[in-house]
């Protein structure tokens, strides 16, 4: 038997709230198997599991704030039923009434597939359950309110979801108390480079015009992919600082911020970076930021990350230099691609280029290692067929 305990989604992470359980007693799991929703102050996050096994009992209802490490529910790793399940003594919790319906008229809805009714508007009587003795999920109510959008846009423009200011005073003590406690205790050195990005610009077109629109490759993911082939050969800035000591990690995990249309700012992984071709890398940072931007991030992006990337250069800023999200021990910044006057070999001329940037942990590397990176970065942006 072991336990499923209330995970930590961030370094500044201190307590979750439970919404949803995606589970029921006597079900089976795998690993990577999403089994609850956790609110946290930075949103909904989805929390697998890392073990196959037997859901044995769920110990925390649904609407239950408790603090990181809590007990939530009792899996049994040998997979067999125990008695009690055998037994039918162990039963799901139920789906409530609820408030305000027509006497003798039940809608059966889980907690988190309510919660979202009511942020969009949606009337829970008319949608059609898909989940267990047709209960409402919340992929229902997703699919009711794209509907609803999509018969309100061959009218009129659709407004933005409002977000309460609540939710985003809470992301940003979130993001405050993770960057507070950064420039506390990680001792930061900071590298800034140029890089000529005519060769990778015009690779990026020469694809481009062999590709249809939806399939067609932005500049950030020659950046991420480069950012991965050079932490092959600089490999410790791809790392933690835990037990302080500095722990190298196999596997790049490259941390994305992106910025959530109603304010605040994720950084979700992109896994496995470095196995990745760039079309690959393309589906999948896509894919990341719908579901960043629709509150639908799973436990292990939000904390897998090895490294960080963040990118401002479509706000047109010429040069940023992040602060590093422990315990990572590295954040890589990108401005905008902008013209510039560029000198080589005695002639003066004009390049579309960027400004790269290194922050990174003086008890994990130097500055010589450091300025490796960034040469090996330029060297990769350089010849970019090799990505």
């Amino acid at each position: 038997m072991s336990e499923f305990c209330m995970p930590s989604l961030g370094a500044d992470m201190e307590a979750g709230t439970l919404v949803e359980w995606m589970v029921q007693p006597g079900d089976r799991v795998k690993r990577g198997d999403i089994i609850a929703a956790v609110e946290t102050e930075k949103g909904i996050i989805e929390v697998e599991v890392f073990e196959d096994g037997l859901i044995e009992r769920l110990v925390v209802e649904p609407g239950a704030e408790v603090p990181v490490g809590t007990i939530l529910a009792m899996i049994n790793s040998d997979g067999m039923p125990t008695p009690a399940l055998e037994a039918g003594q162990l039963q799901a919790r139920p789906l409530s009434e609820p408030a305000g319906a027509a006497p003798g008229h039940r809608v059966r809805a889980s907690p988190l597939a309510r919660r979202l009714a009511a942020q969009l508007g949606i009337d829970l009587n008319t949608i059609e359950g898909t989940g267990p003795h047709g209960a409402i999920e919340r992929t229902d109510v997703e699919r009711a309110a794209a509907h609803t959008q999509a018969e309100a846009a061959a009218t009129q423009p659709l407004a933005p979801q409002p977000v309460s200011a609540d939710v985003q005073a809470g992301m940003r003590r979130a993001i405050a108390a993770a960057m507070s406690r950064s420039n506390r205790e990680i001792p930061h050195y900071y590298l800034e480079t140029r890089i000529d990005m005519s060769c990778a610009l015009r690779w990026l077109e020469a694809q481009n015009q062999q590709r249809s629109i939806k399939d067609r490759l932005l500049p950030p993911v020659l950046l991420l992919k480069a950012v991965a082939c050079a932490l092959g050969d600089v490999p410790e800035l791809n790392a933690y600082w835990l037990d302080d000591r500095h722990q190298l990690q196999d596997a790049i995990h490259i941390g994305f911020a992106i910025a959530l249309r109603q304010g605040g700012l994720v950084t979700p992984a992109l896994h496995d970076v470095h196995l990745k071709d760039v079309d690959e890398l393309m589906a999948m940072m896509r894919d990341l930021i719908m579901r960043a931007r629709a509150g639908r991030l799973r436990s292990s992006e939000m904390t897998d990350a090895t490294i960080t990337v963040t990118n401002l250069g479509d706000l047109g800023v010429e040069t940023v230099f992040g602060v590093i999200y422990p315990p990572q021990v590295a954040i890589i910044g990108f401005g905008k691609i902008m013209e510039q006057p560029w000198a080589e070999q005695g002639m003066l001329g004009v390049r579309p280029v960027l400004t790269a940037t290194l922050a990174a942990d003086h008890r994990a590397t130097d500055g010589r290692r450091g300025a490796q990176f960034l040469e090996v970065l330029n060297h990769y942006l350089q010849e970019v067929e090799r990505l």
